[in-house]
């Protein structure tokens, strides 16, 4: 993925296109191809102190000057508060590349040319900058002037100037951040460094005005850097929390480029080695030492890990990147936290206690542990895990939180007031926007779908699987009461405190893209192209029928207004992997099926490169909203694909 002057050149374009790197901890970089920050939540060096959470922006920047041939040039480019853009470094960038996963600007001073690549350090809380001179006459005077925070990745104020101890050293120098708590090692061989304590205010953040929060930062430089470097020699420095990472940025890079390319290759076509490493960015361990578990961040660089979410991604995030054994290790991960037949919601990302306000959680990891053991026949695991299982079953059958459990008809019910359970799970104050209590579609052909794979799993371990067949049977008889024959689609929810709930939503295609299929052909068909003809946009499903009077079009404006419309029209590419499994269920068309996907595709080399966001407008041209980087949208086309290439 490369771009020139065309692009780099537009300060507006080359800002509106982001780079994200991670270290397999939770923590990451992240910034913008012109080298703006337009969110807080950008940086050079975001480390979770209680991995994968606790996130702390530690590092903003490192601010570049070069010198050359008797002209000095600034390759920064920031935007202040007072609207200014200064300095204007994208002017000097010939082209951006992602390659093998990671960001190089190549930047043309005069007749010189100057790489600087970032990298991450697997498992490490470290950003490695590589500085090389690709082409001069003569020796390029650069210098680099370490921008510093110390706050929470969502915003805070910068400790006073003199909380910094900055010990400036030959080759190796240290600051000690106050809040954090740590030392910030600043291993840079063959450069000289200097001591500061420069507070830079006013710096403004685009995107954050667009949501409503917060737009401003202070930061403060506090070391400076100088390096004399001549033609086709090459430097850098590495920025940690742990020296034993080494300090030679060159190999560190060359050695998380030759993983990454590595990883690329084990898969069977390059999109989806593309793809593999879009999917790498969001395996994380939890917890640290060697007890340390596995699990999956939801999203970058707001979301911490989530339940629903992890068991959603493993399919195509894990089985279908050969990744087996983290799926696995996910799998233990949440079956250990699990609490009266409840796997969490979410992590906090300030730590603490995990959440458990989920009514399908628990469902999607019995369906994650189907998937895995239909691919891999690992029959430990599941002997390992079948205790989980069957403390989910119990407990929805025997009635858990949040009033879930089983009604007379065999289907499961739930919601408490003030309580979001279902993925649509949007809340302005007290206020749940979408509460769907009764019994939701989605969450019902996940409990068919769930009886059904303890039925084969109890003939894999050789039990007895005759009850699960008959609470399986009387689900399936009672799913038809969902179907709606004159308007060929399902109910969205039954039996909630109004009634049944018809709104026209996306969840039906869960009950018809499940391995267990509750609906028979003909209803299938009806739904597919229903959702189709109503939800279905470039960049996945909208939320509501764009009819609903309650249909909002357009993400936007402060968190309130966006949140009310989070699941009333805004468009989820995640469903885009339930309606293909449907469409392909129903129809079995796979070019027709790829189709549909190709605008997902196209969409790896638009706003955050190489991976898919959360949401977009359900309004055309469905702009790119919510979160840059979310693991079910790169894990849902991965799955989506992997099923095409094997109908």
């Amino acid at each position: 993925m490369r771009y020139g002057r065309s692009l780099c050149g537009d300060v507006v374009m080359a800002e509106s296109r982001e780079w994200l790197l991670t270290n397999g901890r939770g923590g990451y970089a992240m910034g913008t191809v012109a080298g703006t920050l337009t969110r807080r939540y950008h940086g050079l060096l975001v480390a979770a102190l209680d991995p994968p959470v606790q996130r702390r922006l530690l590092v903003a920047r490192l601010e570049l000057d070069a010198d050359y041939d008797g002209t000095s040039y600034a390759l920064g480019t920031n935007r202040w508060r007072s609207g200014a853009i200064a300095p204007l470094g994208y002017r000097f960038v010939e082209a951006f590349a992602l390659k093998d996963g990671l960001p190089t600007w190549t930047y043309a001073l005069g007749d010189a040319l100057l790489a600087v690549t970032y990298a991450m350090p697997h498992d490490a809380d470290a950003i490695a900058i590589e500085l090389r001179v690709l082409r001069a006459r003569s020796p390029l005077a650069i210098r680099g002037r370490l921008v510093v925070a110390d706050r929470d990745h969502h915003g805070g104020a910068l400790p006073p100037s003199d909380a910094f101890t900055v010990g400036a050293g030959a080759g190796a120098s240290t600051i000690a951040l106050p809040e954090a708590r740590r030392t910030l090692h600043v291993l840079a061989p063959g450069a000289q460094a200097t001591a500061a304590s420069e507070r830079y205010e006013g710096f403004a953040f685009a995107r954050e005005t667009e949501r409503g929060f917060p737009d401003t930062d202070e930061y403060l430089h506090a070391l400076t850097l100088a390096w004399t470097l001549g033609p086709d020699a090459a430097a850098g420095a590495v920025l940690t929390l742990d020296p034993a990472v080494g300090d030679d940025a060159c190999a560190l890079v060359a050695t998380r480029r030759a993983a990454n390319r590595n990883r690329a290759a084990k898969m069977p076509a390059p999109l989806l080695g593309r793809l593999a490493l879009a999917a790498d960015a969001f395996v994380t361990r939890r917890g640290d030492g060697a007890d340390a578990g596995t699990s999956i961040v939801a999203g970058y660089p707001w979301f911490a890990d989530w339940g629903r979410d992890a068991m959603i991604a493993i399919p195509g995030l894990l089985l279908g990147t050969g990744r087996a054994s983290d799926a696995a290790a996910v799998l233990r991960t949440y079956a250990a936290q699990m609490r009266d037949g409840l796997i969490p919601n979410r992590f906090s990302d300030a730590g603490g206690p995990a959440e458990y306000n989920t009514i399908d959680a628990s469902l999607w990891f019995v369906e994650a542990l189907r998937a895995y053991v239909a691919l891999t026949g690992d029959a430990a695991l599941l002997r390992e895990l079948i205790p989980a299982v069957r403390a989910v079953i119990d407990g929805y059958r025997g009635g858990t939180r949040f009033g879930i459990g089983i009604d007379g008809d065999g289907l499961v019910r739930g919601g408490e007031d003030g309580v979001q359970l279902t993925w649509m799970d949007a809340k302005v104050g007290d206020r749940v926007i979408t509460p769907r209590r009764g019994k939701p579609i989605e969450i019902n052909a996940l409990w068919y779908n769930a009886l059904r794979a303890c039925e084969t799993f109890a003939q894999r371990l050789g039990d007895a699987p005759d009850e699960y067949r008959a609470l399986a049977d009387r689900t399936a008889a009672s799913m038809q009461r969902y179907w709606n024959a004159e308007r060929g689609w399902c109910a969205d929810v039954l039996d909630g405190p109004d009634g049944d709930d018809v709104s026209f939503r996306p969840n039906q295609l869960v009950a018809v893209s499940l391995d267990a299929c509750a609906f028979d052909a003909a209803q299938v068909r009806a739904i597919v192209d229903a959702c189709a003809a109503r939800l279905w946009t470039s960049l996945g499903l909208r939320t509501l029928d764009p009819r609903d009077p309650r249909y909002r079009g357009v993400y936007c404006g402060p968190q309130s207004e966006r949140d009310a419309a989070y699941h009333q029209g805004t468009v989820w590419p995640w469903l885009a992997g339930a309606f293909v499994r449907a469409y392909l269920r129903a129809y079995g068309y796979r070019e027709r099926a790829r189709a549909f996907v190709a605008p997902l595709i196209d969409a790896l080399e638009l706003d955050a490169l190489g991976t898919l966001g959360e949401i977009a407008d359900g309004d055309a041209p469905h702009a790119a909203r919510g979160c840059p980087a979310q693991a079910w949208s790169v894990a849902e086309l991965i799955a989506v694909l992997r099923r095409i290439d094997a109908a």
